[in-house]
C-alpha cells in the first residue's frame, strides 16, 4: 500500500474536519454544489462515486460471473441481512432509543420523526460505495458486482412495502427516478466503461498494471467525496450537534451489529474472505439517496426524519473504514 491508503483513515479525518470548514466559510460554493443535483443525486458527488468505482469495474471479468453463482452463500447471507433482519432492527432500535432511552431528551414529535428517517435509511442498502469498500477489502469484484445487482433488483419490489409496514404508511411512493439514475450512474456505466477499458488493453498483465495506475484515484475521489458531504451539512452539524451525536448512536450499533452477525454467519458457513467481505459490507452501508429522497417526498425538506437519513450519511464512512481495517485484519482467519 502506499503512504497515501495506509493513513487513509488519517486524510478522512482532514476531509470531515475540512467539509465542515468550507460549510462555514463558504457558503455559497456549498449551495451550488447542493444546487446541482438531478432526481436527488448530487452530480458532483456522483461523478466522484463514479471515479472511486471504476478502477474496481476493470477488474470485473465477465468469464468469471459465471462462476459467481456457484457460491451461494455469500449471496444468500446479504439477502437474509438486508431484507429480513436490517430494517427491522433499525426500526426497533429507533424505537428504544428515542422513545425510551432519549425520551426526556427529545420531543416526542421529533422524535416519531426521527425513528422515520432511521427506518428508511434500514430499508436501504448500499448501491455505488459497496464497491469502494470491496475494492479496499481486496473482495472479488465479479462476486460484489453480482450481489449488488441482486441486491437492486429486489430493493425494486421490497423497499416500499417493508417502509409502509414499519411506519404505517400506506402510500408510499418510490422516487423511481432516483433508483434509476443511481444504478445507471453507479453500476451500469462503471460497468460498461470497465469492460470496454479491459477490452482496449487485452492481456492480463496490462489490465492490472491499468489498475494500479488508476486506483489512487479512486481514494481521492473518497477524500473528495467526505470534504463535500461534510461540507452540505456543516452548518446542520454545527448548529445542532447534541441532535446529531443522539441520532447517530442507533446507527452506530445497528452498523457495527449488522457487519458482526453477517460477517459470523459468512465465517461460520466458511465463505472465501474476497467474497465473504463485501457480502457483510453490502448490509453495513446505506443507499442514501433514496433514504434522503423518500423522506423529504414524506415528510419534507427540513423534517427530523430527513435530518436523520443525512446523519446517516455523515456516520457511513468513518464507520465504514473502521470496518475495512478489521476486515483486512482478519482476513487471515478465513480459509
Amino acid at each position: 500500500m502506499s503512504v497515501f491508503e495506509r493513513y487513509l483513515s488519517v486524510w478522512i479525518a482532514l476531509a470531515i474536519v475540512a467539509g465542515i470548514a468550507i460549510g462555514s466559510i463558504a457558503p455559497s460554493l456549498v449551495e451550488a454544489i447542493a444546487a446541482a443535483k438531478v432526481a436527488s443525486v448530487n452530480l458532483v458527488v456522483a461523478v466522484l462515486i463514479w471515479a472511486m468505482v471504476y478502477p474496481m469495474m476493470v477488474g470485473v471479468d465477465p468469464g468469471s460471473l459465471r462462476n459467481a453463482f456457484k457460491q451461494p452463500r455469500g449471496l444468500a447471507i446479504t439477502l437474509a441481512v438486508n431484507w429480513l433482519i436490517k430494517p427491522f432492527t433499525m426500526a426497533a432500535l429507533g424505537v428504544l432509543f428515542f422513545e425510551v432511552v432519549f425520551a426526556d431528551l427529545i420531543a416526542p414529535g421529533d422524535a416519531q420523526q426521527y425513528i422515520a428517517g432511521l427506518i428508511l435509511l434500514g430499508a436501504a442498502p448500499c448501491t455505488a460505495m459497496v464497491f469502494v469498500w470491496s475494492q479496499l477489502t481486496r473482495g472479488d469484484e465479479s462476486y460484489t458486482l453480482l450481489q449488488v445487482s441482486v441486491n437492486d433488483v429486489v430493493m425494486v419490489f421490497a423497499f416500499a412495502p417493508i417502509v409502509a409496514f414499519l411506519l404505517g404508511v400506506t402510500d408510499i411512493t418510490v422516487p423511481w427516478e432516483t433508483l434509476v439514475l443511481s444504478v445507471v450512474l453507479f453500476v451500469a456505466l462503471p460497468l460498461a466503461a470497465g469492460l470496454w477499458t479491459r477490452t482496449r488493453l487485452g492481456s492480463a498483465a496490462r489490465i492490472e498494471a491499468f489498475r494500479d495506475r488508476v486506483k489512487p484515484w479512486s481514494v481521492v475521489g473518497l477524500v473528495a467525496t467526505v470534504v463535500i458531504l461534510f461540507g452540505l451539512q456543516g452548518q446542520v452539524i454545527l448548529d445542532r450537534p447534541q441532535v446529531i451525536a443522539l441520532i447517530a448512536v442507533p446507527i452506530l450499533i445497528q452498523s457495527y451489529g449488522i457487519f458482526a452477525l453477517a460477517y459470523a454467519a459468512a465465517y461460520a458457513l466458511r465463505v472465501p474472505h474476497r467474497i465473504a467481505a463485501p457480502c457483510a459490507l453490502i448490509g453495513t452501508s446505506n443507499f442514501f439517496e433514496l433514504a434522503v429522497a423518500v423522506a423529504i417526498s414524506l415528510f419534507g425538506l427540513n423534517s427530523g426524519a430527513a435530518l436523520a437519513t443525512v446523519v446517516g450519511v455523515l456516520v457511513e464512512v468513518p464507520v465504514m473504514l473502521s470496518l475495512v481495517a478489521f476486515a483486512n485484519r482478519t482476513r487471515a482467519k478465513f480459509a
